[in-house]
């Protein structure tokens, strides 16, 4: 079975945020001796194009509109991933050095459309087409709908739905940009009065997937307008949680460590590890540590993030460090922190990848008050790492984060993403901490919890089967 990936991203290629890890994992864990699965994404101008060379497998134009644009199928020279990835160079809209911008509705499109044009020259046409989130939601419509690709009709497609909250939407003023359709059906694209390509994907594609079993119920109540859409065709949606990467979250092996540990030495690792982020960012390692890592923006609760560590830190004894960027007003209010808990808080604006897996090694406890969490990866790599997480149980933290206070509970959580509940949480990681033996054989058992991809993988290869018997 050959099975064909499309998404804005992929780890290590292309990364905003937990698409590209997932991305960059699941085909990985898919591809066996009956399964072979690859990734088509666009050609950005970054780092790794930039690192890496690449030579070109066919030459083309692809028409919007009244317009034209040249593109070409690139594939890497050198495979350093276990799993193919093709790539759409379009120059003039996705050759740049971001993957999303305010107005990526022609940038996408073209892409989704060059797409299915190279997937029509293939001798064998894929068995399963794989969409990921709303940058690539026209295509179950297309596929459907378009007269071009009449050939793919019985060619199931699945859309998985990474966050609902972004949905692509754009005016039927450019309905003339999508290929020619029987236009009797043009109302499988709207939603709410615009052109929705989530909602389009919802509506044509063969199976809907989100990426935790409790985001997918979450939807049918909060999905941004989406509810009802959800609701109605909840036969063919199924929450499938996603997993992490083993081979690239493993303490014992992560090159970018100061110390690499094992469930047997996690102490002495997590405290050099913790040791080497207190001295760089000018905190106490003997005080417990509390990290955030990511975007900083609502969904993640981060508006409230300067009251309540400025709360936090004044009633308790303990360290708080953030790492991600985002909202501008909460950067400037969090920068405006630093001298006045100097010693105490600390921030990177920004993203760092090798930072990040220092601080899920060495913080003692990893927050994610989240208001719309689908799956989160943060807490897995938390995990893994032996970090205690702190989170709002919603979404996937919910499906994978369970209390201290009940049996075999290993997190803390708290219900609402208010200041009072969020340094409750926090006061409770404190006295978690003190109370060393109980801390450590936490740590222990959470590093033994496998969140690998090797079962969810295996669940979207059941569904892969079960659509193409219908």
């Amino acid at each position: 079975m050959n099975i064909i990936h499309i998404s804005a991203e992929c780890y290590p290629i292309a990364k905003v945020g937990g698409l590209a890890d997932v991305v960059g994992a699941l085909p990985k864990y898919q591809n066996s001796s009956s399964i072979r699965s690859q990734v088509i994404m666009p050609f950005y101008d970054n780092a790794f194009t930039k690192a890496n060379s690449f030579s070109p497998l066919q030459h083309s134009s692809v028409i919007l509109g009244d317009k034209t644009y040249p593109f070409r199928i690139l594939v890497l020279d050198e495979k350093p991933l276990d799993f193919d990835v093709f790539f759409i160079d379009i120059p003039d809209l996705l050759f740049k050095d971001y993957v999303y911008s305010a107005s990526d509705t022609e940038r996408f499109l073209a892409f989704q459309i060059a797409t299915l044009d190279w997937l029509l020259t293939w001798e064998t046409y894929p068995d399963i087409i794989h969409c990921h989130d709303h940058h690539t939601g026209l295509i179950p419509f297309m596929l459907q709908e378009s007269y071009k690709y009449e050939a793919f009709r019985k060619i199931p497609n699945i859309l998985t739905i990474h966050n609902a909250q972004y949905q692509g939407w754009f005016s039927h003023d450019k309905v003339g940009l999508i290929p020619p359709f029987n236009f009797d059906h043009v109302g499988l694209l709207d939603w709410g009065g615009n052109i929705n390509p989530l909602a389009a994907a919802i509506k044509c594609a063969w199976s809907v997937t989100t990426v935790s079993p409790s985001y997918m119920e979450e939807l049918k109540q909060a999905a941004n307008g989406l509810e009802h859409l959800l609701s109605t065709e909840h036969e063919k949606c199924t929450g499938i949680l996603n997993g992490i990467d083993n081979a690239v979250w493993n303490p014992e092996t992560d090159h970018y460590l100061l110390k690499n540990y094992s469930l047997k030495t996690v102490a002495s690792g997590a405290k050099a590890n913790k040791k080497h982020l207190c001295k760089s960012f000018n905190l106490d390692p003997k005080k417990p540590l509390f990290a955030f890592i990511g975007r900083l923006v609502y969904e993640k609760g981060s508006d409230i993030f300067p009251e309540v560590f400025k709360q936090a830190l004044e009633e308790n004894d303990i360290s708080i460090l953030l790492l991600g960027s985002g909202n501008p007003d909460t950067e400037a209010q969090l920068e405006a922190l630093k001298p006045l808990f100097e010693g105490k808080f600390n921030a990177h604006i920004g993203y760092d990848e090798q930072l990040s897996h220092v601080v899920y090694a060495g913080a003692d406890f990893l927050l994610m008050p989240s208001r719309v969490e689908p799956c989160g990866l943060n807490q897995m790599y938390a995990l893994r790492y032996g970090t205690i997480p702190i989170v709002r149980s919603i979404g996937g933290l919910k499906d994978t984060v369970t209390d201290i206070e009940q049996e075999k509970g290993f997190g803390i959580c708290h219900q609402n993403v208010t200041v009072t509940e969020i340094t409750e949480a926090i006061k409770r990681g404190v006295v978690l901490y003190k109370s060393q033996p109980k801390y450590k054989a936490i740590q222990k058992q959470i590093m033994e919890i496998d969140h690998s991809w090797d079962v969810s993988a295996n669940d979207y290869i059941n569904l892969y089967n079960s659509i193409k018997t219908k």
